[in-house]
């Protein structure tokens, strides 16, 4: 019986410590670029050159092309009424784009936003990324969905857990370093996610970079995007007037500061 209870008070702090609450990883801010304020911003993705972004809520859903974030858009696709433009994922020469509540996928030609195809899916769509071998799928719960490009079919499911707290209301995502990044709906807070195991690796919180508040509860961060040439993440939210380029200081980001 003793041989056990200090068994047991051995595991103890080792138990504790898995549900110790995560440090914020601090960042760099390396540029910020002003836009209009009114996107309701769901994807965001950004090749070096170009933008793509999604806005939503219905009857102003759009997808839109731009090399300028403060200047008209070179393209814009607009979706029937009946649509609300959720996250966008960029995959080889197609763009996948989600919507909230109407079960579609929507495919277009990346070099032109010509329509595609459409594949259907149960449930709600929130943000979606790629790891260049499948699509990563969030929809509002603790649970990522791996998706096949070709026919958008459930490939596994991913539960997102650590960091001492329950995880929920995953957002848009974005993959980098070999982690997929996430943001919270409603929080300043974005985790990085061990895309194997679940687990949260970290998180940072942009708080810092929000417009003050006006009592409008949509204006909330949400849009990350990847600028591989500058090792940095481009970051903003809904009815934000501002991207902002942010560089963590860890997670992956260790190769240093690139202008």
């Amino acid at each position: 019986m003793q041989k056990f209870l200090l068994l047991l008070l051995a595991l103890m702090p080792l138990s504790g410590f898995a549900e110790v609450p995560l440090a914020n990883t601090p960042y760099i801010k390396l540029d910020e670029r002003s836009r209009p304020a009114d996107h309701f911003t769901q994807g965001l993705f950004f090749d070096g050159q170009r933008w793509w972004e999604s806005s939503g809520l219905y009857g102003q859903s759009w997808l839109a092309e731009y090399t300028d974030p403060s200047a008209n858009p070179l393209r814009r696709k607009w979706l029937a009424a009946n649509r609300f433009a959720e996250g966008l994922a960029v995959h080889g020469d197609r763009l996948y784009l989600l919507t909230y509540k109407a079960g579609l996928v929507q495919v277009f030609r990346l070099s032109d936003l010509k329509p595609l195809e459409t594949h259907e899916y149960s449930g709600e769509g929130w943000g979606l990324t790629s790891d260049g071998k499948q699509l990563i799928m969030s929809n509002g719960s603790d649970t990522l969905t791996f998706r096949d490009p070709e026919d958008f079919t459930v490939q596994r499911r991913l539960k997102v857990h650590g960091g001492g707290r329950q995880w929920s209301q995953l957002n848009e995502l974005e993959y980098v370093h070999g982690l997929i990044w996430a943001n919270i709906w409603q929080d300043t807070h974005i985790i990085a996610i061990d895309p194997q195991s679940g687990l949260v690796r970290g998180q940072i919180d942009i708080s810092a970079l929000a417009p003050p508040k006006s009592g409008n509860p949509d204006v909330v961060a949400n849009g990350i995007a990847w600028d591989e040439t500058r090792n940095g993440l481009w970051v903003t939210g809904k009815f934000w007037p501002k991207l902002y380029l942010i560089q963590p200081q860890g997670l992956g980001f260790e190769g240093g500061k690139k202008q």
